[in-house]
């Protein structure tokens, strides 16, 4: 094991800058809300899901670098990451050299007898992923776990029983804290290998009383399309992937259009909440593979986000391309035209404008809103010209990427009058656009130009 006197030395200063007591009230145990449709604490308070994709928090982070990542997504509003226990049987080890499993067997954790996490010069994997998790809670962010990642299960590395066993394990493990969130599978399609999947899910439900259970299944799928029924699934996660609309030739998918995937889920029975767990990573190449292509930015992040939450989504996550892998000086083999370093790509702009989704999302009275394309008069439009609605008893929001002309249908919202505010999605401060008498039509012009970046929320409230 090494690094244990660097480990040593900034155990002492996290000591003296972090309390290490965790606040219960911070993370209580979420549930899924009366309707079906959200989450909510187990004290009925309405969760928003903000999620960033840390894939390799565990594995790459010192603690210290763990600190601060967390500090940074705590300050911009995320209260979920996304993280991967078991990234590779094949060389799961982390930060300080420290093995996860035995021989590359998932049920057959390397755990050192007499370690612990509040030791820092003796601990393994497993106590650095429990000291990870604990800073999470004291910090008031949830730790939404794939216990092993799809590939490896999908090139027979994980059997069956290997599945039962290791999750049976790793639940006895953390079926106390209550910032845990379990995502099955991790980028993999369900059929592959149900069977593991399947057993994983249950192994988890039987074992664990309150965490919820999801699935991150593969690119331009959906966890519905094959464990919507299934006991072990609270809600459901669709990544809606990384490729534009030309480069989604399959047939198959949506393209770009996540907001479709959002209304696939809300239209099931039984009623279960969805989210957008993966949509494109700001600064990762379009098409995911090609570094010659353009990258991702912040106005498309902003786009996928309101589009799946005015549609029905629960939440969404975030992610960007360095973050996801914590690419750092050194590695050597970065993934998918990587430009930055991750601690660098802390201040990328979609990061810091995800908080302001959530901020207006949580403004109104939560549980009762319901998608709302019926106020909107005449075309709702097409893709990036597509504009999402949502309301309430007494708002609605609007949604335009382009800035191009919203058209509602007053007699939709059976209300007297309303006050109308332009809200700016990358700033979230808002403009106020008068006072209307809510009657037939009436056609609102965005500010600024027409422009594929020019996004804007009208907010309407009634009066």
């Amino acid at each position: 094991m090494k690094f244990r006197l660097h480990l040593f030395l900034t155990y002492l200063l996290l000591c003296i800058s972090c309390n290490t007591v965790t606040n219960p009230q911070l993370t209580p145990l979420l549930r899924i809300s009366d309707n079906n449709r959200f989450l909510v604490t187990e004290n009925g308070d309405p969760f928003f899901w903000l999620g960033d994709t840390g894939w390799l928090l565990f594995s790459k982070l010192s603690r210290e670098e763990a600190a601060q990542y967390l500090d940074d997504r705590r300050q911009n509003g995320f209260n979920v990451i996304q993280v991967m226990v078991l990234h590779d049987v094949m060389k799961a080890v982390n930060y300080y050299g420290d093995s996860a499993i035995i021989n590359h067997a998932a049920d057959k954790p390397l755990v050192t007898e007499g370690s612990s996490s509040d030791d820092p010069l003796q601990y393994d994997f497993w106590d650095h992923t429990d000291y990870i998790i604990d800073l999470a809670r004291q910090k008031g962010i949830y730790m939404a776990l794939v216990p092993v990642w799809g590939s490896n299960v999908r090139s027979g590395k994980v059997t069956v029983d290997q599945a039962g066993r290791y999750a049976k394990w790793l639940s006895d493990r953390y079926k106390d804290r209550p910032n845990i969130i379990w995502l099955n599978g991790g980028d993999v399609r369900g059929s592959d290998s149900l069977s593991v999947w399947n057993k994983i899910g249950t192994t988890l439900r039987s074992n664990t009383t309150g965490q919820l259970i999801t699935f991150h299944p593969f690119g331009r799928t959906q966890s519905s399309e094959w464990f919507h029924n299934a006991e072990w699934l609270d809600f459901n996660m669709f990544q809606s992937g990384h490729r534009r609309y030309d480069q989604d030739t399959s047939g198959l998918a949506y393209g770009e259009d996540n907001w479709r995937y959002a209304v696939s889920d809300y239209n099931k029975t039984p009623v279960k909440p969805t989210l957008d767990g993966e949509p494109s990573y700001e600064s990762i190449p379009q098409g995911l593979h090609d570094p010659s292509q353009p990258y991702w930015t912040d106005s498309d992040v902003r786009r996928y986000a309101y589009w799946s939450v005015f549609a029905g989504g629960c939440g969404f996550t975030y992610g960007h391309n360095a973050i996801m892998q914590f690419n750092k000086p050194g590695d050597k083999s970065p993934a998918y035209g990587v430009r930055e370093f991750w601690d660098a790509a802390l201040n990328a702009p979609g990061a810091s404008q995800m908080k302001y989704l959530k901020e207006l999302m949580l403004s109104v009275p939560y549980a009762e809103r319901l998608p709302a394309q019926e106020i909107i008069a005449g075309q709702q439009g097409e893709k990036y010209d597509y504009i999402a609605a949502t309301k309430g008893a007494g708002y609605a929001f609007i949604y335009t990427f382009t800035g191009g002309n919203i058209r509602i249908d007053c007699t939709r919202l059976n209300w007297t009058k309303f006050r109308a505010s332009w809200y700016n999605p990358r700033n979230g401060e808002s403009t106020p656009s008068g006072t209307f008498d809510c009657k037939g039509e009436i056609l609102f012009d965005p500010p600024g130009e027409r422009a594929n970046d020019n996004d804007w929320v009208l907010v309407l409230n009634k009066k």
